[in-house]
């Protein structure tokens, strides 16, 4: 038919060789109402019985056929109609096409008889599923019980009749359904498309604020320190900005790593930078660790935890000390980043505390919760600021 034509001419194998099928998808045009009108060529044979004179009434059978004719493409276009589709009007529509085609095959016969494959092509438009074969079978039992009433006395042009009633509303379903998965099948592609792309954003955004936010931290720490030691000890001064040039090299490392995607993060080189950083700000710091090996993705997010807690600490919390204590145990691995901030006024105490969560912590809280482990941060109980990891461990792992 034309559905299964026109997707002849687009998809299979030709002089360039095989397409590819998602292609063949974004290119396919669905069907319209004006597809099924050419099929009104059927109904030639009851207009040349009119125009020659050959049925009883010629003004009533004409305008009868003139009435099916105007049925039939209103409810083919109110099928495919958006403002109609699925409402009361093609079921309307059709209800008054099929008294009009009983009416007309019952008093005339003969050719009139292939007004039955037209009224099911208008069936096959706008009904679906069960309902629909309940209509056709209803359809083709009419049409051949009409046939064998005495005008068609041939056996097998009755069953041809039944048989091509059924098979002509049939088949325009299947094609229209079939343009429709193909229609859902472009919409899936594109909302998977769509989040793919955001996904991949948000993750690098996710991971340039992790590392610049640390890095940047680092260097702006490290060249407060050059610059206070400079007049006193040159020598110390220049082992700072040796340091800077180091986390720099390191960054631009980490930055290529995380556009590629294969960046994964190590908790012991992590603290070892965290040592450095509180060190350089004159920050004390005490690191306690217990508890068997931790497997890598479970390093690779408390290293996540570590860079950004101890950023924080650095910025945020005037500290003199800093504990970060790391435990693992009974299939679960404890990370805890603990401040004695000197604290601020009452008056900007909440502020401070929202902009010390920020957007990084909350970026681990969705990577944590990911991996079914979970993130808290806030004041401490005696002073302070405290940020706590909690991380399932598989036992053979840690093991």
């Amino acid at each position: 038919m034309w559905g299964l034509r026109a997707f002849g001419r687009r998809g299979g194998c030709g002089a360039d060789g095989p397409r590819d099928f998602g292609e063949e998808i974004d290119r396919m045009k669905g069907p319209d109402g004006g597809s099924l009108i050419p099929w009104l060529l059927m109904a030639s044979g009851p207009a040349v019985d009119v125009a020659q004179g050959r049925v009883a009434l010629p003004w009533l059978a004409g305008s009868g056929l003139a009435a099916f004719c105007v049925l039939y493409v209103c409810a083919v276009r109110a099928g495919f109609s958006d403002r109609f589709k699925g409402g009361p009007v093609p079921v309307r529509l059709l209800l008054a096409q099929a008294a009009v085609t009983f009416a007309l095959t019952i008093g005339y016969g003969g050719n009139w008889l292939l007004l039955f494959p037209l009224l099911s092509l208008a069936c096959g438009v706008s009904a679906r599923g069960r309902r629909l074969g309940i209509v056709l079978i209803g359809l083709s039992a009419s049409a051949g019980v009409i046939a064998g009433m005495g005008h068609h006395e041939d056996f097998w042009n009755t069953a041809t009749l039944s048989y091509g009633t059924f098979l002509s509303g049939l088949v325009v379903s299947v094609i229209l359904t079939l343009f429709d998965a193909v229609h859902m099948l472009k919409a899936t592609r594109q909302e998977l498309a769509r989040s793919a792309v955001a996904e991949e954003r948000m993750r690098f955004s996710r991971d340039l604020h992790d590392l610049l936010g640390h890095t940047l931290s680092v260097i702006v720490v490290k060249s407060e320190a050059a610059r206070r030691l400079a007049p006193r000890d040159m020598d110390a001064a220049l082992t700072q900005v040796a340091d800077i040039e180091a986390v720099g090299r390191q960054a631009l490392t980490e930055i290529r790593e995380a556009v590629t995607g294969y960046r994964e993060g190590s908790l012991a080189t992590e603290l070892d930078r965290a040592r450095s950083a509180l060190s350089a700000s004159d920050i004390e710091v005490v690191v306690r660790e217990s508890g068997p090996p931790l497997p890598p993705q479970a390093e690779a997010l408390l290293g996540w935890v570590v860079r950004e807690g101890v950023t924080n600490v650095v910025r945020h919390s005037g500290a003199s000390s800093c504990e970060i204590e790391l435990r693992s145990s009974g299939g679960k691995a404890r990370l805890t980043i603990t401040d004695n901030g000197s604290g601020v006024s009452s008056a900007t105490a909440a502020t401070t505390t929202a902009h010390r969560i920020g957007t990084g912590l909350k970026g681990l809280s969705e990577r944590l919760a990911a991996a079914g482990g979970s993130l808290d941060s806030g004041p401490a109980q005696r002073r302070g600021f405290q940020v706590t990891a909690e991380l399932p461990v598989e036992e053979e792992n840690a093991a």
